[in-house]
């Protein structure tokens, strides 16, 4: 699979920049704009039916850890709220659990952190070309959706977070069947400790069979919906929104 931004990138290279220009047009036109969207749906259809999406992703030793674990994105959200939050703690952190849900949950981190959890080591795979092994600890979003009670109309699962870009409140989206997938988890630690502020505190989406900016980082939401049609932009998420990140982005 290969990301609109880097077709272009790599027609444009291929005829010494010569196309750039035309390429340029390309992107402008909302038709072309379209079918590039039409080739996304039909990469995750081919995608799924070729394989498993229960497989599980690859799991490391822990010698194996990257000695560095990037933080990409935001660091450090500005809000005073989320200010407020580390400074005490996160004890008056809450995470919601809205929607299409029977439910509705607002669950402390240390509820959160008392339940059954998983813990594996993994390989996050960057869309910036960069990838690193981390441990992470966190209980699986199964199991969170389980006690909500989702309800038959949901097909998608969105995380609105904390951190903040321009003009927008950064928000990721996945389906029913990343969403149950067990090595999915809203992870609280990282590396044998808890989860560190610019590695999203006090938690954060491991999705291990995506991309990493599919990972939102400092999730303080999880909404159950039917469509994403009427969630920020349209498309799914942030990047999605802004850049034209393809929404499956499945590994």
């Amino acid at each position: 699979m290969i990301s609109r931004r880097r077709l272009i990138g790599s027609l444009a290279a291929g005829s010494g920049g010569l196309l750039l220009a035309g390429c340029d047009r390309l992107n402008a036109s909302p038709r072309f704009r379209e079918l590039l969207r039409g080739g996304e749906a039909l990469t995750m259809r081919a995608q799924r039916l070729i394989t498993d999406r229960g497989a599980l992703a690859r799991e490391y030793r822990p010698e194996d850890r990257s000695p560095v674990f990037r933080s990409n994105g935001t660091s450090m959200p500005s809000s005073a709220e989320y200010a407020a939050h580390m400074a005490n703690g996160f004890a008056d952190w809450r995470l919601r659990i809205d929607g299409l849900v029977a439910r509705p949950l607002a669950l402390s981190l240390a509820q959160i952190m008392a339940m059954p959890h998983r813990t594996q080591i993994t390989r996050h795979d960057c869309v910036e070309g960069w990838s690193a092994i981390g441990q992470w600890t966190g209980v699986p979003l199964r199991l969170l959706l389980d006690i909500a009670g989702l309800r038959e109309a949901a097909r998608y699962i969105v995380f609105h977070c904390a951190d903040d870009f321009p003009g927008a409140r950064y928000y990721e989206s996945i389906d029913l069947i990343d969403a149950l997938h067990p090595q999915t988890i809203m992870a609280w630690g990282m590396n044998g400790a808890r989860l560190p502020v610019p590695n999203g505190a006090p938690l954060r989406l491991r999705v291990e069979r995506m991309l990493g900016y599919k990972h939102a980082k400092y999730v303080e939401r999880i909404e159950a919906v039917a469509s994403l049609a009427a969630i920020g932009g349209g498309r799914g998420g942030y990047w999605e929104d802004s850049n034209d990140y393809e929404w499956y982005a499945g590994i």
